[in-house]
């Protein structure tokens, strides 16, 4: 484990309202701190329900080097577990989608049933107790059809913000929705910087031309529209007409609202026309901005009236950071007549291509010795700030709660 008192004293240098100190986005053993000391003590959003529609169907992913995967039961529960088999650790299961009745460990053929319990460890002997070695389990809970996983002992708690966000989600009604799409990307470059990029849009203007015909760069925290308050608050309006709630919400990890797009759009599009025609959401004529919510540490969402796009940044390295997206539409909807792929999933494509760039750039400029963290901007970089005050909360608390156990 990482040197808890000297990641103790690199977190004395951070200044108020500044960038980290270049170790955290370089250090080997930061990135070791991270895993064990937030990864894998926070809620991760991992998809969706539908993508687990019948017994058997499981998704499984690595967190912070732990493998785990979720699975629907027969009884139509979902069940997390750790990926890891009783017999010698081996895993069960690749990470991605599948489909099976049994897990089987493909080196020894252990057996377990959709619960985690062993079912099946030939030439094991009789005074094997088939019972004491199922499969390790996480912690698995869901919001209007979102998946979150935590594999700390005890997670933070969830109900206050299922509580709080499903009112905004349910509408969108994610349980009549299908994956239409899924990309993968690398990005060479800390975790930590590419979320400080994905919560501001600083950049946008003169990055992201295509996202900034319908995304509205100039609000500043959780979308306060300063000189545009009057048409905040018309949307606001509408909204409450057509049922629907805006909030914003926010806890200590998370943040949620409705927000307009801007004037003339109704979807985050290159076009900022709708882009699936069977909506997901009927109210309000299809015109209903974006639900947007964030998690700490990994990921965001946005929600529109015709579909889901789901972005998570998820580390694999001290420099290497996966970025899986996923775009929900309509269950109903058919590629080719309702929707076209491309019209889909272009902005959000291209958004992603162009942060791939920013991310490793910054990471590039971070490496070097005359690196000096700088200050952020209070206005257009808060949510940055506020992501990176919560990393150091977390990290506090952890070296607080180990501290003598280094």
């Amino acid at each position: 484990m990482a040197d808890l008192e000297r990641l103790a004293a690199l977190l004395d240098q951070r200044r108020p309202g500044h960038a980290l100190p270049r170790a955290f986005y370089t250090d080997a053993d930061v990135f070791e701190f991270d895993q064990i000391a937030i990864h894998r003590r926070c809620w991760i959003l991992i998809g969706f329900e539908v993508e687990l529609p019948k017994a058997g169907a499981h998704l499984a992913l690595t967190i912070a080097g732990a493998p785990v995967f979720v699975v629907r039961g027969q009884d139509g529960a979902l069940r997390g577990f750790h990926n890891t088999c009783r017999h010698r650790g081996s895993r069960i299961v690749a990470d991605g989608k599948g489909a099976s009745a049994r897990m089987v460990c493909p080196y020894h053929r252990w057996t377990y049933d959709l619960t985690g319990a062993l079912v099946h460890a030939a030439r094991m002997g009789k005074d094997f107790q088939a019972c004491d070695h199922g499969l390790h389990p996480i912690h698995v809970e869901t919001c209007a059809g979102a998946i979150y996983v935590c594999v700390a002992d005890t997670p933070p708690p969830f109900a206050p913000f299922r509580e709080k966000l499903a009112p905004l989600l349910a509408p969108h009604r994610l349980q009549d929705a299908k994956l239409a799409y899924e990309s993968v990307l690398i990005e060479r470059g800390n975790w930590k910087l590419a979320m400080e990029n994905a919560r501001e849009c600083y950049h946008c203007a003169a990055s992201h031309p295509e996202l900034s015909l319908t995304f509205p760069t100039g609000v500043s925290g959780n979308f306060d529209y300063g000189d545009e308050a009057r048409r905040h608050a018309d949307f606001n309006a509408r909204m409450a007409s057509a049922g629907l709630e805006v909030g914003p919400q926010e806890g200590d990890w998370w943040q949620a609202i409705r927000f307009p797009l801007n004037e003339g759009c109704r979807s985050m599009t290159m076009d900022g026309q709708t882009a699936v025609s069977k909506l997901m959401v009927e109210a309000g004529e299809g015109d209903i901005g974006s639900l947007r919510w964030a998690i700490e540490p990994h990921g965001f969402v946005h929600a529109t009236a015709d579909f889901l796009f789901m972005f998570s940044a998820m580390p694999i390295g001290p420099k290497e950071t996966l970025i899986t997206s996923k775009w929900l539409v309509h269950k109903d909807a058919q590629e080719g007549v309702d929707y076209s792929l491309e019209h889909l999933t272009e902005l959000w494509n291209r958004t992603n291509q162009q942060d791939l760039t920013l991310v490793e750039t910054n990471q590039q400029g971070v490496d070097s010795p005359a690196f000096t963290p700088g200050p952020y901007c209070a206005d257009a970089e808060a949510l940055t700030m506020r992501f990176t005050d919560w990393y150091c909360a977390a990290a506090r608390a952890y070296l607080e709660q180990h501290s003598g156990q280094a």
